[in-house]
């Protein structure tokens, strides 16, 4: 009886610190929200771990932004998630949104819309800023603001800058041209280090009039940002007219004071981007350049395909950079003292022969539909992106572009959700769906928190990863109990002998 009821104690001491352990780590207990109102309490009481899970239904946000000052942990971040994918809707009559100041805020599975009667009084749904590092923003549609996402540093006695952010498996659009004269981008990313978007479906991105619109940046002197397996259709729905371009590093122009490292109005911007990757995206149906480098330092670009676009630009004496792989309609080119080296590209593709090619190329569709034979194992071997535009291991003689033909086949509308291109992980897989030549750019509008806006001044623009895992109390719940059961068992095996 001495035997058992020390195995006993021991049993409980072990299911006592496993207990202690997870009420104390990642996560507390959800904390159900149904209506504005639940919604804003609930983000304003935020504390380390906490899961906002909104009911289904829809939102109606009016009046101030959402403040989301508290801080996260790597270990225990702060989510703010549907309860079902896409099944709370959100109505946002704000000029911004969510304003994120706080340190590791995570969003997934949120459907948002713009729904301002003036254009000028929906800026953003998101406003990244300062301090809030390890941002993510997952399986989320957004539609109808000039730009979904703005991130930038904060400016004051000390400059805190946002690094680390993850923007993922998101449909982000506009249903119609923007009627603004503020700049039209779906992602604008000022400033920050280590950025990765990947696999977001991006499209129709207008403006009724006016300078250029883009459908991503990444600028104002950020490093090591990742563009990977995103499909961007610059018109898909929405036919208006203008100058529409893909991706950029570097591209909608900034004043030096909201500049990295120096923000100082003394110290011009001449590098916009640093080591910059863009891997294994399709973009599509753009008026202007599908890919844009403007003052990018040592960018790569690997394996992207892009159709009935003007091609490559890279531009401006502090552009350097490297092109390898593509496969483009339009050209790859140096433009004002920009320098770059290419091998093992495919240019001058003419639209008629990738419609020969693809079931909808127009519409991202990249099923064969004829002949690849001058794709198919025509491409370099390139560490850079060891998997293709659907997750899949490229294996023996690479092909051109964004897709590994050889394998066959993959749905490419919208683009698989996964990890890294870069054959690391990357980040956490995703708990809600996925949906299905430069010019002048200001940035943002003045009316954002530490804004860094700013207008071109010519008139025209390291892979990262996330080990974070948002752990949820059920999957805690679980692993508790599992190792509870494991220590019983342990002990009954124990008292046989």
């Amino acid at each position: 009886m001495a035997y058992d009821w020390r195995m006993r104690r021991h049993v409980i001491s072990i299911v006592t610190l496993i207990a202690l352990a997870y009420s104390s780590g990642a996560q507390a207990a959800p904390v159900p929200v149904s209506n504005p109102i639940e919604l804003r309490s609930a983000i304003a009481a935020a504390k380390p771990g906490d899961e906002i899970v909104l009911a289904d239904g829809t939102y109606a946000i009016s009046g101030s932004n959402i403040a989301c000052s508290a801080n996260g942990t790597a270990e225990a971040a702060i989510v703010v998630r549907s309860a079902t994918p896409r099944g709370a809707k959100l109505d946002l009559s704000t000029l911004e949104g969510f304003v994120v100041s706080g340190a590791n805020w995570h969003f997934d599975g949120l459907d948002i819309k713009g729904t301002c009667a003036n254009d000028d009084d929906c800026e953003h749904a998101f406003h990244v800023v300062g301090g809030a590092t390890g941002f993510i923003l997952r399986g989320s549609r957004i539609a109808d603001f000039n730009a979904q996402l703005k991130v930038n540093a904060s400016l004051g006695s000390t400059v805190t800058v946002p690094h680390g952010g993850i923007v993922e498996g998101n449909e982000l659009f506009d249903s119609r041209a923007r009627n603004t004269g503020n700049p039209v981008t779906k992602l604008n990313i000022d400033t920050g280090d280590g950025w990765i978007v990947r696999a977001n479906y991006i499209h129709d991105f207008h403006r009724a009039s006016g300078s250029p619109t883009y459908g991503a940046f990444m600028k104002s002197g950020g490093k090591n940002g990742v563009f990977e397996r995103n499909l961007v259709l610059c018109t898909k729905d929405d036919p208006t007219p203008g100058t529409h371009i893909g991706l950029s590093f570097g591209g909608g122009g900034t004043d030096a004071r909201f500049c990295a490292p120096a923000f100082d109005a003394n110290v011009p911007c001449t590098v916009e981007h640093e080591g910059g990757i863009m891997r294994n995206n399709v973009i599509a149906n753009c008026s202007d350049v599908g890919i844009y480098v403007n003052r990018g330092r040592s960018t790569k670009l690997v394996h992207n395909t892009l159709i009935a676009t003007a091609g490559i630009d890279f531009r401006f004496d502090t552009t350097t950079g490297e092109a390898r792989g593509n496969v483009l309609t339009g050209t790859i080119r140096n433009r004002d003292g920009a320098t770059h080296t290419a091998s093992d590209n495919l240019a001058n593709i003419a639209q008629g022969t990738f419609e020969q090619m693809y079931t909808a190329p127009l519409l991202g569709d990249l099923r064969k539909k004829g002949e690849l034979a001058a794709l198919i194992g025509k491409g370099p071997t390139n560490a850079d992106a060891p998997n293709d535009y659907c997750l899949r291991t490229r294996t023996g003689a690479w092909d051109l572009g964004a897709l590994q033909h050889s394998l066959g086949d993959c749905s490419t509308v919208p683009p698989p959700l996964g990890g890294s291109s870069s054959g690391g992980d990357g980040g956490a897989s995703s708990s809600g769906g996925n949906g299905p030549g430069g010019g002048a750019d200001g940035g943002s509008s003045g009316t954002d928190p530490g804004s860094s806006s700013g207008a071109s001044p010519d008139g025209a623009s390291d892979d990262g990863g996330c080990g974070c895992r948002v752990t949820r109390a059920s999957d805690a719940s679980a692993f508790a109990l599992a190792g509870a059961a494991f220590a019983v068992g342990l002990a009954r095996r124990r008292r046989r002998r």
